[in-house]
């Protein structure tokens, strides 16, 4: 079967995307959980140990406190709470951290540091699985073992106001609730007074156990402003007022009931120096944790600093205090203070609770349960209980009942520390087939595509598949039998899950047929390419011909950068190499401008012709005849005359000095935004524009960055689209003045905030005008084949409409990468890749790196932190998933989208071949496959790793993205090809 380049290499691509989404959903596995019950059902306590006597407590302790209130902030650091700002703007919650009835923590929250995972780890005490942070778009039912599932269970009644995502996880378990949707970052403040005109009404009723507040406002002001913005202040003394109503509320009914009641402020994550979230750095892990409630007596003087806790000790605490069984799957541990009030007894049985909990959970778990320090720990906490049992039953008072008691409590808090400890490292049970099955298909498409480059990068841009031949022979039969027979005895003896085999018969079949039909034709290229010893060399026709010093810099900086992923400090950091790889492109094009331009054409050595490469008024390269069009010319049109010869003077110099300029752009782009892990806290110009102090300089520039772009774009466009550009760009700064980023002139502050919302949709029109503007030339083209114009315009339409839309979603200190985005593209268009007639491939990986580097510079990194999903809320008054995910999507990877688009509209225009658009895109395709499956295979190596969740595996979900966009990319030039061929 005979295939284009282009069509081939979105096909692989394709291919590619299923096998990496299946290895994605093998990777991220489910948390260790309990097998000993599937539906809560109700299981006895574990008795009260004793020796020689026997214990009549074997019932769960009583509750206790009456009632219990949890008031969760989003993202609310502990410094919010504990330091400065706590002091300045939280003033009661201090007096009550300082002086009154209360316990202090700080829990540590696991990486992802989002929303809903946070939330399982609070009401369950379990690990959530890494999955998670893609499920906290669209939160499923929790059917684990929960603190809510088992007040419900108790006959506890529940009331919830706040975010939606509580009655996405526990439907139906509360008897009153109202949600709000905690994805329209943009509201901050009715977000949370839907929350609080409730509470005056709850608090004076008595038919509730508990009550749970999750305020989202904190947290919009941090996806919005950053945690430095004025209005952090603001609404930290907005929750203070609110603790301090519902404590005085609390207090003043425990005064009739003489029953304590507990009041838990806590966060269920933190906030980056970005105002972000969803990595491990200190600031978002780290969140305030307190308890109050008048049954934790606190002498005059009585000074408590903060302990550091593990954020799911809290679903055993509150377990305890409600009088429930502790959730199965929880591996925290019980915090402590919260009982030491209690009589010595009841401090044992709690602790022995939780003590049998965990170990059961061990046990389960972990087959040398046995040998681990904790279990031993445990047994002998449960003798010495046993034996304080026997002492207490015997009513003995003496000193040595005393030190036998703190001696067992000390016993139990040990064993209870080093279980936790041991049941958070079993974090979770991989799912190696599918891992496996995803692996084997993504190396066959790796394998194929470099099997395939001979034919691929030859003239025509054609190769043939060797596809039909081998689906019918006995290779492939046999292969697909053995595969089968595996699939049935790993799915039947397969004592974990795996979600491969659960998939249907017919969908697994398939996924086989594919596997099968990829091997085979793998083998047969393999055998085709030996049997014609045609292999991947230099051209055996021109024996003088080499490498030229650019395409090693190619091949070069793509391997290292492929052996970069094998470290985590290079994943962290990994903005570095691609800066260092813009920074060698640059300065090998430099050597290459000067070698044409003062040593001439004699200096150079001679060169393979490159029949598809060639630009608009060039002469065609000529074809060896001898050679035949399967054979692979990695090598440049040599250049005689070189075009460098034919520039002015002034075009000579701009020529020569492109470089310079390129790599002066880039110097300053990397002050603009400080990212990866070890340099992201230091100041850069992206705070110093955004503080509140500079809100005029952010404006001039802003104002100055919109008309750059105008003056950048419109150049190649119609009439009306740079009348729709010119208002679309004015509507960018409107909408940025409405939501208080930017000043007008006459503006002297920014009290009128609104969401912007008329004009964020006037930019949206116009967005949507330019790319039907550019649609419609592209199709009329068609019909033209004559008017090669039309599709050159209508092309370019469509980059500006992804240019203004890329304008609108940048925050307005982000839009200088866009205006120097746009110069370089200009500069490299016009003084370099023309003049020095690059081919396709090499101009394709240009445009690859540089759009790799320009994700960085938008202050991107590996951390899910940096995603700014306010981009997502642009013109959305409620959130709609959909637009919600393609806005914050093309945010983020705004610069490799920008530069593949400008990579098809230069190659369409540029370029008299009509191979060009279909080595591009097959080129595309190989470059972003070899990190993609070399990543892979790495992650499945290192995936017991200390920092396979914190480094690895928030980079795996990136490459998930960025194959995705690929396809897609490798299908709009598949598309664009299709109309050149037709032309």
């Amino acid at each position: 079967m005979r295939l284009g380049s282009g069509t081939f290499a979105a096909c692989c691509v394709v291919i590619e995307v299923l096998g990496v989404a299946l290895f994605l959903r093998g990777f991220f596995p489910a948390p260790v959980r309990s097998s000993s019950r599937t539906e809560h059902q109700a299981e006895p306590p574990a008795p009260e140990p004793s020796t020689g006597a026997s214990s009549n407590w074997t019932k769960l302790p009583p509750p206790l406190f009456s009632k219990v209130v949890i008031m969760l902030i989003d993202a609310l650091r502990d410094d919010f709470v504990f330091g400065s700002k706590g002091v300045k703007f939280m003033p009661y919650t201090t007096y009550l951290v300082e002086k009154g009835a209360s316990h202090s923590f700080v829990a540590e929250a696991k990486p992802p540091t989002v929303t809903m995972p946070r939330i399982k780890a609070l009401m369950t005490g379990s690990l959530p699985g890494f999955i998670d942070v893609v499920r906290n778009l669209n939160s499923p039912a929790l059917l684990e073992d929960n603190v809510i599932t088992q007040a419900k269970a108790a006959g506890k009644r529940m009331i919830f106001y706040g975010d939606e995502t509580w009655v996405k996880l526990f439907p139906q378990h509360f008897v009153e609730y109202d949600g709000t949707t905690s994805f329209f970052v943009s509201d901050y403040t009715e977000v949370d007074d839907n929350v609080t005109r409730h509470l005056d009404k709850v608090l004076k009723r008595g038919d509730w156990d508990v009550l749970i507040l999750h305020y989202l406002g904190l947290d919009h002001i941090g996806h919005i402003s950053g945690p430095s913005s004025p209005l952090i202040g603001h609404k930290l003394s907005e929750m203070d007022n609110i603790l301090m109503k519902i404590h005085t509320s609390l207090l003043s009914e425990e005064r009739e009931n003489l029953s304590p009641n507990l009041l838990v402020l806590c966060g269920d994550h933190g906030m980056s120096e970005t105002g972000s979230h969803g990595a491990s750095s200190m600031e978002e892990v780290n969140t305030p944790l307190i308890l109050i409630s008048s049954a934790f007596e606190r002498k005059p003087g009585d000074i408590r600093h903060p302990k550091h806790v593990q954020q799911t000790d809290l679903a055993a605490t509150l377990a305890i205090g409600l009088g429930l069984p502790i959730p199965e799957n929880s591996v925290g541990s019980l915090l402590f203070p919260s009982i030491e009030g209690r009589p010595v007894r009841e401090q044992l049985r709690f602790l022995h609770l939780n003590a049998v909990q965990l170990s059961k959970l061990l046990q389960e778990n972990v087959p040398s349960y046995k040998k681990e320090p904790g279990f031993e720990q445990f047994k002998m906490a449960e003798r010495l209980h046993g034996n304080w049992i026997r002492l207490y039953l015997e009513e003995s008072t003496s000193e040595v009942l005393f030190n036998l008691g703190t001696k067992v409590r000390r016993q139990y808090l040990d064993a209870l520390r080093t279980l936790s400890l041991s049941l958070s490292r079993q974090v979770a049970q991989y799912d190696i087939y599918s891992m496996l099955v995803g692996t084997v298909m993504v190396l066959e498409v790796l394998t194929l595509l470099l099997l395939s480059i001979p034919q691929a990068l030859s003239s025509k841009a054609e190769l043939e598949v060797p596809l039909w031949s081998p689906v019918f022979s006995l290779l492939f039969y046999l292969m697909f039998l053995v595969l089968s027979a595996l699939h049935v005895i790993v799915c039947t003896s397969a004592e974990s899950s795996c979600y491969f085999c659960g998939l249907s018969w017919l969908m697994a079949g398939g996924v086989m047929v594919l596997i099968s039909a990829l091997l085979c034709a793998v083998v047969s290229a393999l055998a085709k390419m030996f049997a014609s010893g045609k292999l991947l060399s230099k051209n055996p026709a021109h024996p003088n011909s080499r490498w030229s010093e650019l395409d090693v810099v190619i091949l070069l900086g793509t391997m290292g950068h492929v052996l970069s992923l094998g470290a985590s400090s290079f994943i962290e950091e990994e903005h570095q190499t691609w800066y260092f790889l813009v920074n060698t492109l640059c300065l090998a094009l430099c050597h290459e401008i000067y070698r044409n331009c003062f040593l001439g054409n004699d200096c150079e050595p001679r060169r393979c012709s490159h029949g598809e490469r060639g630009f608009v008024n060039t002469a065609p390269a000529l074809q060896d005849r001898s050679i035949g069009h399967d054979e692979l010319e990695p090598h440049r049109v040599s250049k005689s005359p070189t075009s460098l010869n034919t520039l002015r003077g002034w075009e000579k110099w701009m020529a020569m000095a492109s470089p310079w300029v390129i790599l002066t752009c880039c110097r300053l782009l990397r002050s603009l935004n400080q990212t990866g892990v070890q340099w992201a806290h230091r100041p850069d110009l992206g705070h110093w524009l955004t503080s509140s102090d500079h809100k005029a300089e952010l404006s001039v520039l802003a104002a100055l960055s919109l008309i750059m772009i105008f003056a950048l774009v419109q150049r190649r466009c119609s009439l009306t689209s740079k009348v729709a550009m010119a208002l679309g760009l004015l509507g960018v700064y409107c909408y940025r003045a409405a939501i208080g980023n930017v000043l007008f002139p006459w503006q002297r502050d920014s009290k009128d905030i609104s969401k912007g919302l008329i004009e964020a949709r006037f930019v949206h029109v116009f967005v949507l005008g330019i790319l039907f503007t550019g649609t419609k030339d592209l199709l009329k083209s068609q019909v033209i084949a004559a008017d090669f114009t039309i599709k050159t315009v209508g092309l370019w339409e469509i980059y500006s409409g992804l240019v203004l839309l890329a304008a609108l979603l940048f925050r307005p200190h982000n839009l200088p990468v866009l205006v120097f985005s746009l110069l370089i593209q200009t500069i490299m268009t016009k003084f370099i890749w023309k003049p020095l007639r690059h081919d396709a491939a090499e101009i394709t990986v240009m445009h690859y790196w540089f759009g790799q580097a320009f994700f960085y510079f938008q202050g991107n990194s590996n951390n899910i932190a940096t995603v700014d999903i306010s981009a997502g809320f642009v013109g959305l008054d409620t959130y709609v998933e959909v637009p919600a995910v393609f806005l914050t999507a093309f945010a983020t990877f705004a610069g490799p989208v920008l530069w593949a688009s400008h990579l098809v509209s230069f190659l369409s225009s540029e370029t008299s071949s009509g191979s060009a658009l279909s080595h591009a895109c097959f080129c595309y395709a190989l470059i972003c496959s070899f990190p993609v499956s070399a990543y892979i295979i790495l992650v499945t190596s290192l995936r017991y790793h200390l920092f396979i969740w914190s480094v690895f595996s928030p980079k795996l979900l990136y490459e998930g993205m960025h194959i995705l966009i690929t396809a897609a990319i490798c299908v709009f030039f598949t598309a664009m090809d299709q109309t050149n061929t037709k032309s």
